[in-house]
């Protein structure tokens, strides 16, 4: 019991361990269900997607139904209950989102730090982890900045193209696992919850043609930069569009760390997933450098500077000029980013990590004392969120 109401949940997410001393029914489909009104209902993605109006029939007859994707973010979440036209429900809190990414307070959802234990408790970067101190230790490092890019997205794209026609590319450690363009495509949930996504659009103009229009070419890491069980892969060709998949062997790789990206770098360039939603969404891409220690340089949402500091990090606005992440239009964000990144470049980089190392070592500890809060305070913030929706 939850409550004064039963409680049935979904055995995908990874959130049902933390339900279980509540639980009353699990499920691994949502038709073998004996429904009723007095249930608070917890779904995954997929049963969503495969039952979805069934979900919509629960919710109007009075049951709660709450749609759990903490490894998504909140466009993704909202841009699902849009397909299943759930919006009324949503607004009149029938039903309710957890979710990886923070999202405006009119949508009733919980946010989960889905992605930072992932890449603590992934054993095979425990090994990276004791080679930290490296980081600051070790000279005539051969390449300036970290930029890893997955699934190609506009504000990647933009850096991609941007900093090849500068040649500031063949200075980074770099990757691009996507061969498509820089434009936005697929469905998004539009006005309904982003009034401003005129805001959001992306050019880069080179003699009168729009770079983002241009197909991208794979580009691996050096295979010694690759994490050793992937090394081999990066030798094969692939004719897949998007090699990440093939890349990890179709498991999720993105978590694991070789720690060689990190002491041969002066800082990471992360590429999150979210730049043109106005909501954070922080992923294994920034807990990665900051568990590593390494100094970073966001390439983010408006505000996202903010919501880590909110969260008790420090950044590195002592060292470096912050002042892009509370810039709104996309065009200009990404421009003042790349002229930074640009001019950190150009700077003394071993002064600059100097500099960075006491903020690097606050974040990295303070990192892991809220790795070990989460699995203790989620269970009763979830509680007390449902409770508060019944």
């Amino acid at each position: 019991m939850l409550g004064n109401r039963r409680l049935a949940v979904d055995t995908h997410p990874e959130i049902s361990a933390y339900l279980r001393p509540w639980t009353d029914q699990e499920f691994c489909n949502l038709n073998q269900v004996d429904t009723a009104t007095d249930f608070i209902y917890v779904v995954c993605r997929q049963t969503v997607v495969e039952h979805g109006s069934r979900i919509r029939q629960l919710a109007e007859s009075g049951a709660l139904v709450v749609i759990c994707m903490p490894e998504e973010g909140s466009e993704t979440l909202l841009t699902m209950c849009l397909r299943w036209n759930f919006q009324d429900l949503l607004q009149q809190g029938r039903i309710v989102l957890i979710g990886g990414g923070d999202m405006h307070p009119r949508w009733p959802h919980i946010q989960h730090e889905f992605f930072m234990p992932k890449v603590h408790y992934t054993e095979a970067n425990w090994p990276a982890f004791e080679q930290r101190d490296l980081i600051f230790t070790k000279n005539n490092k051969p390449y300036k900045f970290l930029f890893l890019n997955g699934r190609q997205r506009p504000h990647r794209k933009y850096l991609i193209e941007r900093f090849g026609l500068t040649g500031l590319l063949e200075q980074a450690l770099w990757s691009c696992l996507d061969t498509g363009t820089g434009i936005l495509a697929g469905v998004h949930a539009g006005s309904w919850f982003d009034p401003d996504s005129d805001k959001r659009q992306i050019q880069l103009m080179h003699q009168d043609q729009n770079l983002m229009c241009n197909p991208s070419t794979i580009h691996y890491l050096p295979p010694k930069y690759e994490v050793d069980r992937y090394q081999a892969q990066t030798q094969i060709p692939s004719r897949d569009i998007f090699v990440k998949n093939y890349l990890f062997n179709n498991e999720w790789g993105d978590a694991v760390i070789n720690p060689d990206c990190y002491t041969d770098t002066y800082f990471s360039l992360v590429s999150e997933t979210v730049f043109d939603y106005p909501y954070s969404f922080r992923t294994e891409k920034i807990w990665k450098p900051i568990a590593m220690g390494h100094p970073w340089i966001a390439v983010a949402n408006q505000g996202f500077y903010r919501d880590l500091r909110n969260l008790g990090f420090k950044t590195f606005d002592s060292v470096i000029d912050e002042s892009f992440d509370l810039v709104e239009r996309s065009q200009d964000r990404i421009e003042r980013i790349a002229q930074l990144v640009e001019d950190l470049c150009q700077q003394d980089l071993d002064h600059f990590l100097a500099e960075c190392y006491n903020i690097c070592k606050y974040n990295q500890q303070h990192y892991v004392e809220m790795v070990h809060r989460i699995p203790k305070e989620f269970p009763n913030q979830l509680y007390q969120f449902l409770i508060k929706h019944q």
